[in-house]
């Protein structure tokens, strides 16, 4: 109960500080949405100038970041018998995590392979566990961050843009309903365009190596 208390007192100050700490309990195993973290601060910024849009996306970008580091650590150290084995455990549950979910990002990840953990921070049912299949493969630290960056940076944009426009449509209590709605569907076309342009590096590559040969 505390630990709600916390989380509602971080949502009723936003901040650089409490942004960063809420979208690095988002990005880790704990179940909590970052509709409600980026959108409002960025409404608040549009509504009063208190915060810099940018710097925002930068915060919530560190914090993502972060927790999606204890993932991969954890990952890594404890190795996956142990992660499907929490997973499937009451706490797991409790923590909306389950061996079916991990064992669909490692699926995503193994299909797609390191980018996927850019890919993956841009949809809704990948993006907080993607970087759990990333630490069970020992994927190297430094690809992991730069993808983990890129993608979360990309959805925080998205998402700071959302309430940053809101706030002159929308009333306030309105919001989060608004932003579930859209950004989903912009996550799923972001991803879809993502993924075309891979295709189209990895066709043309493809083309350029039959043609040197």
């Amino acid at each position: 109960m505390e630990s709600v208390g916390f989380i509602g007192w971080c949502l009723a100050h936003l901040n650089y500080w409490t942004i960063t700490i809420l979208m690095a309990i988002e990005s880790s195993f704990i179940p909590f949405p970052s509709e409600i973290v980026v959108p409002p601060a960025a409404y608040h910024a549009a509504a009063t100038g208190d915060l810099s849009l940018a710097l925002i996306v930068v915060f919530a970008t560190i914090g993502a970041c972060a927790g999606a580091l204890v993932n991969y650590f954890l990952s890594l150290w404890i190795g996956k018998p142990l992660v499907y084995k929490f997973a499937d455990s009451k706490l797991g549950h409790m923590l909306l995590l389950s061996g079916e979910k991990i064992e669909k990002a490692e699926s995503y990840f193994n299909d797609h392979g390191a980018v996927s953990t850019f890919v993956g921070r841009l949809i809704p049912a990948i993006r907080q566990l993607i970087s759990i299949p990333a630490g069970l493969a020992k994927m190297s630290l430094g690809k992991f961050i730069g993808y983990t960056a890129l993608g979360a940076g990309c959805w925080n944009i998205v998402l700071a843009v959302l309430g940053f426009y809101l706030e002159k449509v929308v009333p306030e209590d309105q919001l989060r309903d608004t932003v579930t709605k859209y950004s989903h569907e912009i996550g799923y076309s972001i991803a879809a365009i993502v993924a075309a342009i891979l295709v189209f590096l990895i066709v043309r590559n493809i083309r350029r190596r039959r043609v040197s040969r």
